[in-house]
C-alpha cells in the first residue's frame, strides 16, 4: 500500500508531472473499473501510445497498466472499508475491473496483509456496538442551511447529473448540512454545472454566501464520469468532503459578526473551535474559557463539550498545563459526558480525538468508527482512525488512513496532523529517516506545534543523523524550556510500549535531561 501511495499520490503532488500524464491518471481514477488500453489512454493524454509508457516510467516508475491496477486497489480497499458487511467481496472486486476472484484475493492479502473477507468481518464486530451508540442529532437552528440547485448541463449529461446532485444532497445531509429547496432563506446557495471541455467532462460547484455574497468555496473536477451509482457516489464523497471544511470556516465567520448579546452556545462552540484547533497554548485557553460559557449556556450542547474534553487532553499530551492530572480528569469527566450525548460526524470524530489523548484508544476506535458510518466524507475521522491505527501498531494502516484524510480536505487546519501521524507511523515501522522527514513537513506547515520534536528528535537520533537531532533537541527546549524525559513520558499519546522506551531513551541519549 505505501508504494501504490508513493506512485499515485505523493509524486503527483511533489513532483510537477507532464500534462498528458495527469490527464491519464485522472481518467483511470475517474473510471477505475474501466478496461483501458493505452491506445484509450493515450488518446485522453493527446501522447502517443510509446511516449505516455515512457512518462509514466521516468515520473512514475511503473507502466500505465500497473498504475491502473494500483489505482483499482486503492478503490477496492476504500469501498471494502466502508460497505456495510453485508456485501460481497466479489461484487466489489468486479466493479472496479477484477475479474479474477482468486488472484484478487491473493494479491489483496499480500498488499494489506489480510484477505478481503477479513477486512469485511473487522467491520462486522463493531455494528452491534454502533447501534447502541446514541443517534448523531444536531438542532435544526445550528445546522448551516444551503439551497443546493439542479446542477445545469446539456441534455445527454442531465441523467449523470442528477445522479451526482442526488449523491451529493446524500452526502451533505450525513455531514450535518441542512438541504432546502428554496434560496430564500438558506445561508448558504451551492450551484453546479457539468460541461464538455476538449472533450473531457469538467464538474464545477460554488458556494456563496447568502447574506454576503461572497464566494466561499468553489471546486473543479476534471475527467470521465460514467454512469455508475458507485462513481457518482465516489465524486459526491469527495466534493462534500472539501467542501466541509470551507463551510465550516464560514459558519465560525459568521458566529465572529455576531453581536455578543446575541451568542448562542453553538456561537460561542464555534468560536472557540479555530482556538482549539491551533494546537497551541494561548489558543487552548481561549478555546476552553468560550466553551465554557457555551456549557454554561447549553450543558448538554454536544460540540461545545466534545471540543472541550479535547482541548482539556490537549493541555495533557502538549505540556500546557502544570496540573496535567487534574487537566486529564476534567477530559476524562466530559468525554464521558459527551459520549452520553451522542453527535453528529463532526462531534465525534472530535470526541475521537479526546479519547485516543485521554489513553481510552479502543472507546475512540469505536466512536470513530461510528463518525465514519455517518458521514465516510470525514477527513478529521479518517485521520483520527489513522491516529488509532498508529496506537495499535498497525503502521500501514495507519499511513492508508492518513493518506484518505489528505486526499478528502488537503487544506483543512489538521491536514498538518495527518504528516506527524504519517511521521509517526514510519518511526513504528524502524523507518526513522522517513519518520523525520514527515514530521519536518508537518512542521514547515504549523511552526507552532513545538511538541512535535518529541518523535522527529529521536527518529533523527535512531537514524544516526545526530546534527539533525541536536537541531531538534534545541527546537523542542525553545518551546517547553522545562520539559525532561519524565514529562514527556507523562504528555506522550499512548504509543506501544517499545516505540514509547526508544523514544525516551533516544530523548535522553541526546540530552534531554531526565
Amino acid at each position: 500500500m505505501v508504494r501504490m501511495f508513493a506512485a499515485t499520490h505523493i509524486s503527483s503532488t511533489s513532483t510537477p508531472l507532464p500534462r498528458g500524464v495527469r490527464r491519464a491518471l485522472e481518467a483511470m481514477r475517474a473510471e477505475a473499473g474501466r478496461e483501458w488500453s493505452v491506445a484509450d489512454l493515450a488518446a485522453v493524454a493527446g501522447l502517443s501510445g510509446r511516449t505516455l509508457q515512457r512518462q509514466f516510467r521516468i515520473f512514475l516508475g511503473q507502466s500505465p497498466h500497473a498504475v491502473l491496477r494500483d489505482i483499482r486497489f486503492d478503490c477496492a480497499r476504500r469501498e471494502l472499508l466502508r460497505v456495510s458487511p453485508e456485501a460481497r467481496v466479489m461484487d466489489v472486486a468486479l466493479r472496479w475491473g477484477f475479474t479474477h476472484f482468486g488472484r484478487f484475493s491473493i494479491e489483496y492479502r499480500r498488499r494489506y496483509g489480510e484477505t478481503p473477507s477479513r477486512t469485511l468481518k473487522r467491520q462486522a464486530g463493531f455494528i452491534d456496538a454502533l447501534a447502541s451508540m446514541p443517534p448523531f442529532l444536531m438542532p435544526d437552528r445550528d445546522r448551516p442551511t444551503v439551497a443546493l440547485a439542479p446542477i445545469e448541463t446539456s441534455p445527454e449529461d442531465a441523467e449523470v447529473a442528477r445522479g451526482i446532485a442526488d449523491e451529493l444532497a446524500t452526502a451533505l445531509t450525513r455531514a450535518g448540512v441542512a438541504l432546502v429547496n428554496q434560496q430564500r432563506g438558506a445561508r448558504y446557495h451551492l450551484t453546479g454545472v457539468l460541461r464538455k471541455s476538449d472533450g473531457q467532462p469538467r464538474l464545477s460547484f460554488r458556494l456563496l454566501e447568502a447574506e454576503t455574497g461572497r464566494y466561499v468555496w468553489a471546486h473543479r473536477g476534471d475527467g470521465v464520469l460514467g454512469n455508475d451509482l458507485v462513481l457518482e457516489e465516489h465524486h459526491a464523497t469527495r466534493i462534500a468532503a472539501a467542501l466541509q471544511p470551507n463551510l465550516r470556516l464560514a459558519e465560525i465567520e459568521r458566529a465572529g459578526r455576531k453581536p455578543e448579546i446575541d451568542l448562542n452556545a453553538h456561537d460561542l462552540t464555534l468560536r472557540a473551535m479555530p482556538h482549539a484547533l491551533s494546537l497551541d497554548i494561548d489558543g487552548n485557553a481561549r478555546a476552553i474559557d468560550l466553551l465554557d460559557r457555551a456549557m454554561d449556556l447549553d450543558p448538554n450542547n454536544t460540540l461545545a463539550t466534545a471540543l472541550a474534553a479535547w482541548a482539556h487532553a490537549q493541555r495533557v499530551i502538549y505540556h500546557f498545563s502544570e496540573t496535567p492530572l487534574l487537566e486529564r480528569a476534567r477530559g476524562v469527566e466530559l468525554a464521558r459526558k459527551a459520549l452520553a450525548l451522542g453527535g453528529d460526524a463532526t462531534a465525534l470524530a472530535l470526541l475521537g480525538n479526546a479519547l485516543t489523548s485521554l489513553h481510552d484508544v479502543e472507546t475512540a476506535d469505536l466512536v470513530i468508527r461510528k463518525a465514519l458510518s455517518v458521514d465516510g466524507g470525514s477527513a478529521w475521522a479518517w485521520g483520527r482512525s489513522g491516529w488509532i491505527d498508529v496506537y495499535k501498531g498497525d503502521s500501514e494502516s495507519a499511513i492508508e488512513r492518513f493518506m484518505i484524510a489528505l486526499e478528502l480536505a488537503p487544506q483543512d487546519s489538521l491536514a498538518f496532523n495527518n504528516f506527524v501521524g504519517i511521521g509517526v507511523a514510519h518511526f513504528n515501522a524502524g523507518r526513522y529517516l522517513e519518520a523525520a522527514r514527515w514530521q519536518e513537513r508537518a512542521l514547515a506547515e504549523h511552526p507552532t506545534a513545538g511538541w512535535v520534536h518529541r518523535t522527529m528528535c529521536p527518529a533523527y537520533v535512531l537514524a544516526g543523523a545526530q546534527a539533525e537531532a541536536r537541531r531538534s533537541l534545541a527546537g523542542l527546549r525553545e518551546h517547553y524550556p522545562e520539559l525532561t524525559v519524565s514529562g514527556v513520558q507523562e504528555g506522550l499519546p499512548p504509543l506501544r510500549p517499545a516505540v514509547r522506551e526508544l523514544v525516551f531513551d533516544a530523548l535522553e541519549t541526546i540530552g534531554l535531561p531526565a
